[in-house]
């Protein structure tokens, strides 16, 4: 089996560890975090809690992959910022995908994905780095999820959609097809989507309509 170390210790790490150590092929073996999170003698599961900024000298790149298992809060920024860090010290990121998840053969899907269960992913779909597609979602074909999204739950998104970089879509929500939904945007559950938005925006209801806040501001987003 493949090694994994999960950096993240909070309850996205915990589901992070049940997921990968009874559903996929990989071993965890460590959890990692910054120093400021880690008490003496730290365990989880466990396993020992390692500081992140010390992870090659104990875990090598060559032979160990890493999964960033950080909540998607301040428009995925956060988790997003820890993913870049680790990748720079060159390890191979590792993406869940739920067995019980629908992938068509020809999906596409990028490094340090995280795919919940009952998701379907239809033909010719794309998502890229650092997606989580928590459980029950539907992408139909020929759709893209951009970099650093988080889909909750019960989304549908429409063929020949593209989700911009960095957006939430809170859960029951849906989208038009062909709809293009731009970066950064906070969508509140239960909107519907049917047509194009604009970056940087919260938008909420059926149809949903822009609110005034911006998505940063709505998010705490600190860049």
């Amino acid at each position: 089996m493949k090694k994994l170390v999960i950096v993240g210790i909070g309850e996205t790490a915990k589901l992070a560890y049940e997921y990968f150590s009874y559903d996929s092929d990989y071993n965890v073996v460590a959890f990692a975090a910054d120093t400021a999170y880690i008490e003496n003698g730290m365990k989880l599961s466990d396993l020992p809690v390692v500081d992140v900024n010390c992870l090659e000298g104990l875990y090598s790149p060559d032979e160990y992959s890493v999964f960033v298992a950080i909540s998607g809060s301040h428009l995925n920024r956060n988790r997003t910022s820890v993913y870049k860090r680790i990748k720079d010290k060159g390890y191979k990121m590792a993406s869940y995908i739920s067995s019980r998840a629908f992938v068509w053969r020809n999906v596409e899907i990028g490094d340090n994905c995280f795919i919940l269960e009952n998701n379907t992913l239809q033909p010719f779909t794309k998502i890229g780095n650092n997606v989580t597609l928590w459980s029950g979602n539907f992408i139909a074909h020929s759709s893209t999820v951009e970099d650093n999204c988080f889909i909750t739950s019960h989304v549908a998104v429409s063929g020949f959609c593209k989700i911009g970089t960095n957006t939430f879509i809170g859960v029951n929500s849906s989208i038009v097809d062909e709809a293009i939904v731009s970066e950064d945007n906070f969508i509140i559950m239960g909107s519907v989507i049917t047509k194009n938005t604009e970056p940087d925006r919260v938008y909420r209801g059926n149809p949903a309509v822009e609110q005034k806040v911006t998505a940063k501001r709505y998010c705490k987003v600190e860049e």
